[in-house]
C-alpha cells in the first residue's frame, strides 16, 4: 500500500502542471552535469581473447622482459601474378627490395626466402610495433606506400603478419561505430514513425534513448578505464537503443490506452506511469542482473561486457522513467497527431490481438504443440554446427595481410606465419626443444632470443598444420603435455594458436558457469514479480527451449547465407544471455498485465485481455529491438554480425509465437493453477460470472 501511494506520488510529481517543468529541468541539469563530469573519458584498449590465467597469456606477459620485445615482424609475401614460380630474375629485383624495407625496420631485413615449389618468396621486416593497432596502422600503411612504389613487374606483393592485421582490423572499423550509431536511429526513427503514424511523436522518445546512449558511452568509457575493463561498445549502443525504445513503448502505449478513458491527459499519464512502472523495472532489473553474471566470466571482453552493459541500461531506465514523461505532460495529448487517442476509442482497441489470443486459448493443445514444434524446427540447426573461427574469418572486410596469409599458407608450411612460442628456463631449453621436435607436426624448432639476464629462453616452432584447425589446437595440447614433463623447465606455450586454445577452453567454461546463473537470476525476478511457483517454471522453459531454437535457426542461417560455417566463441554465450534476458523482458509485459487481468476476469479471459492490449506493443518492441541488433551486421567483426543475427531472428520468433502462442496456450491448459501457490484473482459476483460467461461466448462466436 505505502509502496503505491509513492508511485502515485512520484507520478503525479513527474506529470502535474508545474511538477513536469521542475522535473524536466532536474533531470536535464542533472544529465549535463555528467556528460561534463565523464565527457573526456575513454575506455581502454585491448581486445584479450584468453583468460587472464590462461597459460598463453603468461607467455604473452614474460616475453616482454625479452630484449627488443617492442618489436615485431611483418611479412612481405612474393608471387608471380600469373601463378608461375619465381625466375632467377625476380628474386634479384626481390633483394633489391630489401634495403627500400630497411628505410623503415627497426633492423635488417632478412630474405628473400624461397618456398619449396618456388612459386612464393618472403622478406621478414621487424618493425617497432605498439600495442594500439592505430599506431601500428600508420607504420603499415607507410611500408606499404614504399613496396607499391618499388613493385616489379609481373610480381604482386602483400604486407601481411601480425602487426599488419591488426593495422587492418583497425582500419576496418575507422568510423564503423559512427555508421552503426547513424543506422540504429534511422531504424528506431522509422520503426517509431510506424508504430505512431505521428511525424511527431516519435522524436519524444528518440531524443530521450539518444540521450541516454551518449550518456551510457562515456559513462562506461569512465568505468572502463577505472577498471580496466575491455568490451565492445557498439553491443552497449543497440542495448540501450533496443531496451530504452521498449520502455518508451511500453509506456507511451499505455498512456495512450488511458487517454481513452479520461479527458485529462496528465491523469492518463500518471495513470500509465504507475501501472508500468514495475513491469519496466521488473524488466530491467532482469537484465542488469543477468548481465552482472559476466562480472564472473574469465574472457576479458565478456567480463568487461557485463558492468558496461549494465551500466547503459540503467541509465535508459532512468532516462525512460523519468525524463520521457515531464516531456510527454508539457507536449500533451496533441503529440499523437493525427491520430490523437479521445475517451470512447477503448473498444476499437486490440481486435485483431484479442481475436488470436481466444483462438489460442480455445484450442490450447492444437496452439501448444504447433509452437513447439516450430521451435524443435529451428533447434535442429545446432546440429553440424561448431564453435570457434580461425583469424581469417573472424572478419567480413578482406584484407590485403589475410590475402598475404592466405598465399603463405599455400607455399610454406602453414604455421610459418602463427609460430607457436615457448618459454623456458635457460638450463633445460636444449631439453626442450628435444622434446617439442618429437611431437607429431612439428617442422622446425629453434630458440629465437635470451631475456637480459639469461635466465629464459625464447623457442620458436612451426608447425605443419593450419592455424586453429583441429590438428593445430590437439598439437598445441601434445606440446605442453611434452615440455612440461621437462623437469625443472617450467616452460610454458605460447602463440597465436595457444591463445585460440586457451579462448575455446574460456568461452566454454564460461557458458557452463554463467547459463545457469542468468536462468536463476531470471527464475527470481519472475518468483518476485508472479508470487508463484509454477508460473516461473514453465515460462523460463518456454524461454530456454526459445533461445536454444534461435541460436540453432541463427548458426544454419549463417552457414547457409553467409558461408560461415561455424559461430565465433563468444556468440553462444553472448545470444543466449540475450535472448534469455530480453525473452523475460516481453514475458514480464504481458504476464504482469495477464496478472492484474486476472483479478478481475480470471486466468483465462485475463490472458486474453491482456494480449489485446499488449499484442500491438510488444510485437512494436519486438521488430524494434531485433532491428537493432541486425544493424550489428554493418560492422565489420563477424562476431557482431552472428550475434545480431541470432538475436534478431530470435526476438522475431519470441514476440510472434512464444508471447503470441505459446505462452496463452500454457495460461489456458493450466488454468488457475499457473498461480500455485498464490491467487491473483477473487471470486467474480453473480452479475461479473454472467458477464465473463458473455465475453466467453462472444469470443468463442467469432472464431466460429
Amino acid at each position: 500500500m505505502a509502496d503505491s501511494v509513492a508511485r502515485s506520488r512520484l507520478s503525479d510529481a513527474l506529470t502535474s502542471r508545474r511538477g513536469a517543468w521542475v522535473s524536466l529541468g532536474l533531470v536535464l541539469i542533472l544529465m549535463t552535469l555528467l556528460f561534463g563530469a565523464f565527457g573526456s573519458a575513454k575506455a581502454p584498449g585491448g581486445n584479450a581473447q584468453a583468460p587472464a590465467a590462461s597459460e598463453s597469456t603468461q607467455v604473452g606477459e614474460i616475453l616482454k622482459s625479452f630484449p627488443n620485445a617492442d618489436r615485431q615482424s611483418v611479412l612481405v609475401v612474393a608471387s608471380r601474378a600469373d601463378g608461375a614460380a619465381l625466375s632467377d630474375a625476380d628474386v634479384t629485383r626481390l633483394k633489391d627490395l630489401v634495403p627500400v624495407l630497411g628505410d623503415r625496420a627497426a633492423a635488417d631485413p632478412s630474405g628473400p626466402m624461397l618456398s619449396d615449389d618456388k612459386k612464393a618468396a618472403v622478406i621478414v621486416t621487424p618493425i617497432i610495433a605498439s600495442d594500439a593497432n592505430a599506431e601500428n596502422a600508420k607504420t603499415i600503411a607507410a611500408l606499404r606506400a614504399d613496396v607499391a612504389a618499388h613493385t616489379p613487374t609481373g610480381l604482386t606483393l602483400q604486407v601481411t603478419g601480425g602487426p599488419a592485421f591488426g593495422a587492418d582490423v583497425a582500419s576496418s572499423f575507422e568510423g564503423a561505430d559512427f555508421t552503426l550509431l547513424i543506422v540504429t536511429i534511422l531504424i528506431v526513427a522509422v520503426l517509431l514513425i510506424a508504430t505512431y503514424r505521428s511525424p511527431i511523436l516519435w522524436l519524444i522518445p528518440l531524443v530521450v534513448v539518444a540521450l541516454a546512449d551518449g550518456l551510457a558511452g562515456r559513462m562506461t568509457a569512465a568505468a572502463g578505464a577505472a577498471w580496466g575493463l575491455q568490451f565492445d561498445s557498439g553491443i552497449i549502443s543497440v542495448l540501450v537503443f533496443g531496451a530504452g525504445t521498449n520502455y518508451a513503448l511500453l509506456l507511451i502505449s499505455r498512456y495512450r490506452e488511458e487517454l481513452q478513458t479520461t479527458d485529462d491527459h496528465r491523469r492518463a499519464l500518471s495513470t500509465a506511469w504507475r501501472k508500468t512502472a514495475p513491469a519496466i523495472i521488473a524488466s530491467n532489473v532482469t537484465v542488469v542482473l543477468a548481465l552482472l553474471t559476466l562480472v564472473l566470466a574469465v574472457i576479458p571482453g565478456t567480463h568487461g561486457l557485463g558492468v558496461s552493459s549494465a551500466i547503459g541500461l540503467l541509465i535508459a531506465l532512468a532516462s525512460v522513467l523519468f525524463l520521457l514523461p515531464p516531456l510527454l505532460a508539457v507536449c500533451g495529448r496533441r503529440v499523437f497527431w493525427p491520430f490523437v487517442p479521445r475517451p470512447g476509442d477503448v473498444r476499437r482497441q486490440g481486435r485483431a490481438w484479442r481475436a488470436i489470443a481466444s483462438r489460442v486459448v480455445r484450442r490450447p493443445v492444437v496452439s501448444l504443440l504447433a509452437g513447439l514444434a516450430l521451435l524443435a524446427v529451428m533447434a535442429a540447426g545446432l546440429f553440424g554446427t561448431s564453435v570457434g573461427l580461425d583469424q581469417l574469418e573472424k572478419f567480413r572486410v578482406q584484407s590485403e595481410s589475410a590475402a598475404g596469409l592466405e598465399v603463405l599458407s599455400a607455399h610454406f608450411p602453414p604455421g610459418e606465419a602463427q609460430p607457436i612460442l615457448i618459454v623456458t628456463d635457460s638450463a633445460q631449453a636444449d631439453r626442450v626443444v628435444t622434446a617439442a621436435k618429437d611431437v607429431e607436426g612439428v617442422v622446425r624448432v629453434q630458440p629465437v632470443g635470451t631475456t637480459a639476464d639469461g635466465d629464459l629462453t625464447k623457442i620458436m616452432v612451426t608447425s605443419d598444420y593450419a592455424p586453429s584447425s583441429e590438428k593445430s589446437l590437439n598439437q598445441i595440447t601434445a606440446l605442453r603435455d611434452a615440455v612440461h614433463a621437462v623437469p625443472d623447465a617450467h616452460a610454458l606455450v605460447g602463440g597465436a594458436v595457444a591463445t585460440d586454445l586457451d579462448a575455446r577452453d574460456g568461452n566454454q567454461r564460461d557458458l557452463l558457469l554463467i547459463a545457469p546463473l542468468v536462468l536463476l537470476v531470471s527464475f527470481i525476478v519472475l518468483l518476485i514479480l508472479l508470487r508463484s511457483i509454477v508460473a516461473p517454471v514453465l515460462l523460463l522453459l518456454v524461454n530456454l527451449a526459445s533461445a536454444v531454437a534461435a541460436i540453432g535457426a541463427g548458426a544454419w542461417l549463417s552457414r547457409v547465407l553467409f558461408g560461415q560455417h561455424a559461430l565465433d566463441l563468444q556468440v553462444p554465450l553472448l545470444a543466449f544471455l540475450f535472448l534469455v534476458a530480453l525473452g523475460i523482458d516481453y514475458t514480464i509485459f504481458l504476464v504482469h498485465r495477464a496478472r492484474a487481468e486476472a483479478a478481475e476476469r480470471g486466468t483465462r479471459a485475463g490472458m486474453v485481455e491482456a494480449i489485446a492490449h499488449t499484442g500491438g506493443v510488444i510485437t512494436s518492441a519486438g521488430i524494434v529491438l531485433a532491428a537493432v541488433f541486425a544493424a550489428l551486421g554493418v560492422l565489420p567483426l563477424v562476431t557482431l554480425g552472428q550475434l545480431g543475427l541470432i538475436v534478431g531472428v530470435g526476438v522475431i520468433v519470441d514476440t510472434l509465437v512464444v508471447r503470441t502462442v505459446i505462452v496463452p496456450a500454457i495460461f489456458a491448459l493450466a488454468g488457475d493453477r499457473i498461480w500455485w501457490p498464490g491467487r491473483p484473482h477473487r471470486a467474480p459476483q453473480p452479475a461479473a460470472r454472467e458477464d465473463a460467461r458473455t465475453e466467453m461466448s462472444v469470443l468463442g462466436s467469432s472464431q466460429q
